[in-house]
């Protein structure tokens, strides 16, 4: 929530929300994007409906080597298999080089053999063997940490290849290509995440804009948010003001992992996955404000991020001066670890994405570059050169 934090955590906590105000924000997005807007309640549930209403289960899809476990369990839910592109350390997004790779490599086993079987004996085929291997039909552009990709050089391969393309805006919202179109206007459609540390921050909710017709029908959430995840998301600037102020008395982490451990917050990664239920009233009125200043500031919030050595021992140090940036993006290319088995990654075929992964720090967006000053200090003694 950067330089005018205190500001906004007020604005967040006390914010009055109404029925209007969802529909608002869908009457702002479908104009800014250009498509059918529905409102989720989080971004992963956004990703994985744009997914379902353009592909078909056991599907395969290319998805940035360096990503969250969020990005995953959205094309999971949809049925689909991914395949992962390695990346370039100078931006973390893959590129055409990369892409090809993956292409040749293939995708992993497919999720449904007996969807795939099927398929083949209709085309009139034997039966495929295992493992199974599927040409990709889609790519999700991630824009990682709101480093736009070369989209020129993507729509390229992607028009090359058949390739529909899926714009996920969770860190780039209001972020311009090279080619100096906007981020989520060049896809088939376009999600948008507003969860903790993303470059619309409401702690929670998302959106999807469907720009193409849909291939399968899309039903709108229509269940309520529940008030266990509204109340989360309404004190957690709070109850993370309060742990980053203890963080000064070596506290912060202690409250914080007391808080997860009675449900009073709740971990990104956590967020479950939900296609029935909506974004809270207050949640898409602030959505509606920050995405509104975006547009006016032309500045949307970029993470920094750097490679350095010994991570172990930076991290060591940022927590002596008080700063807990655990979590943030790296341990694994999909993170978090916590959840990196279930994915089942490649390491062998994207290389860059295992190291980088292994010596990323990335800082969060809600300190302000003073705040930060300390910081920057202690990473610049560790950095492994110009990224």
């Amino acid at each position: 929530m950067a330089a005018n934090y205190k500001g906004r955590l007020w604005a967040h906590t006390f914010a009055i929300g109404r029925e209007r105000d969802r529909g608002a924000l869908q009457r702002f997005l479908t104009k800014k994007y250009g498509g059918q807007a529905i409102l989720t309640k989080n971004g992963r549930s956004a990703l994985a409906l744009a997914l379902k209403a353009y592909f078909e289960p056991g599907d395969a899809v290319i998805v940035n080597g360096f990503t969250c476990y969020a990005v995953y369990e959205a094309v999971k839910a949809a049925g689909l298999v991914p395949v992962w592109a390695d990346i370039s350390s100078g931006d973390l997004n893959y590129n055409a080089t990369t892409l090809t790779a993956a292409l040749r490599a293939g995708p992993a086993v497919a999720a449904s053999p007996t969807v795939l079987d099927s398929r083949l004996r209709a085309a009139g085929d034997p039966p495929a063997p295992s493992p199974a291997r599927i040409k990709p039909v889609g790519i999700i552009i991630q824009n990682s940490l709101g480093n736009p990709v070369d989209i020129a050089a993507i729509e390229k391969f992607a028009k090359k290849h058949n390739l529909t393309i899926i714009e996920d805006l969770a860190h780039c919202a209001g972020v311009k290509y090279p080619d100096g179109r906007e981020a989520g206007t060049v896809g088939t459609a376009a999600a948008l995440s507003f969860g903790k540390d993303k470059a619309i921050d409401t702690i929670s909710g998302g959106a999807v804009v469907l720009r193409d017709p849909c291939k399968t029908a899309i039903k709108a959430p229509s269940k309520l948010p529940k008030v266990s995840d509204t109340l989360r998301a309404r004190f957690y600037p709070l109850l993370g003001s309060i742990a980053r102020g203890l963080s000064h008395v070596r506290l912060g982490g202690a409250f914080m992992r007391c808080l997860v451990k009675i449900h009073w917050v709740e971990k990104s990664a956590d967020n479950k996955l939900d296609l029935e239920r909506k974004i809270a009233k207050f949640e898409a009125k602030l959505a509606l404000k920050q995405l509104k200043n975006l547009k006016k500031s032309g500045e949307p919030p970029l993470r920094e991020f750097y490679l350095v050595r010994d991570r172990a021992e930076v991290l060591k140090k940022l927590q002596e001066k008080g700063y807990y940036f655990g979590g943030f993006w790296y341990e694994k290319p999909v993170s978090p670890e916590r959840y990196y088995k279930k994915v089942h990654f490649p390491e062998d075929k994207c290389l860059v994405a295992t190291e980088v992964a292994a010596k990323i720090i990335n800082f969060p967006t809600y300190y302000s570059k003073k705040d930060l000053e300390p910081a920057h200090k202690i990473v610049a003694e560790y950095m492994e050169g110009e990224k």
